[in-house]
């Protein structure tokens, strides 16, 4: 006789077990520790605009005008624009290949010329102008830097306007390196290796592929090589000297107004100087974003 099978008991099913986070531990506020970071960063930037607010309390827009046409003060502010301009430009034209070169080429002694392309960024700027001044005077064979200009070039370096431009140059175009080097760092060298398989000699994949990229980098050196132009002092006082309608620059001016006991000129000068700087690196970075997007 055959039994109908017995159903088998059902399997209890076990609940899931769902194991629940962690409670979290409390720290507590965050606000401590920006109000730390803010204060102590914060210190910094309240000294530069309290310099500002003193500079501006000190003189008045009537004593500004007054000062804008002195006839020495329109000559400096025009060789100041011409030699920052020109200084700027020579920078941006030596530290475009040598921020490459450091980039992307390896080659023995590499540590050296590093080392001497940052002397002029940790050098007192009265050394740069000694040295400049040193060295277009030192004998050569029975002449000097100095005579051959005059003599092949038909113009003097020394205490002239070239002096000024070059003293400026000697020290912008470190900082303008130091920018396009960190430029180059950065941009990717893969395209570049693709345009050389590709046929390209490295010239044209320089020119086509990595130039393009490094347009911010190149604002920004031309930016920082103006502004540093801008704020020289020490080797222009030594190599250029600081003669009224002939190599006055700004930061000169500022010099000559305080000696002769000018402190309202002085300070409106000053004032001259940081309205340009900010006037320039405001365009410059406002064009170089339009150059990217």
């Amino acid at each position: 006789m055959n039994q109908a099978p017995i159903p088998s008991r059902p399997q209890a099913i076990a609940p899931a077990v769902t194991s629940s986070p962690p409670p979290r531990h409390k720290a507590g506020s965050d606000a401590p520790f920006f109000v730390a970071l803010g204060g102590l960063g914060g210190s910094y930037l309240l000294l530069i605009v309290l310099m500002l607010a003193a500079d501006l309390a000190f003189t008045s827009p009537t004593h500004f005008a007054q000062v804008l046409q002195k006839p020495e003060i329109q000559y400096s502010i025009r060789l100041t624009l011409v030699t920052c301009t020109v200084s700027a430009l020579l920078s941006l034209l030596v530290a475009t290949p040598l921020g490459y070169l450091l980039s992307r080429v390896a080659f023995r002694g590499k540590w050296l010329v590093d080392t001497i392309l940052d002397i002029p960024l940790v050098l007192p700027p009265l050394v740069i102008g000694l040295s400049l001044l040193i060295l277009f005077h030192l004998p050569l064979g029975g002449t000097n830097l100095e005579q051959l200009s005059e003599s092949y070039l038909g113009a003097r370096i020394t205490f002239a306007a070239p002096a000024v431009v070059l003293a400026q140059f000697a020290v912008a175009c470190a900082f303008a390196v130091q920018t396009l080097r960190a430029t180059f760092d950065q941009i990717d060298p893969r395209p570049e290796q693709v345009a050389l398989t590709l046929g390209c000699r490295r010239s044209q994949a320089f020119f086509r592929v990595v130039l393009p990229q490094a347009w911010r980098g190149m604002v920004a050196a031309l930016t920082i090589a103006w502004a540093r132009s801008l704020g020289e002092f020490g080797p222009i006082l030594v190599f250029a000297g600081a003669t009224r309608m002939r190599t006055e620059v700004l930061s000169t001016t500022v010099f000559l107004e305080l000696s002769v006991g000018q402190l309202e000129s002085a300070v409106a000068v000053s004032l001259l100087m940081v309205v340009a700087a900010m006037l320039v690196l405001g365009v410059v970075r406002l064009l170089g974003n339009r150059v990217l997007q």
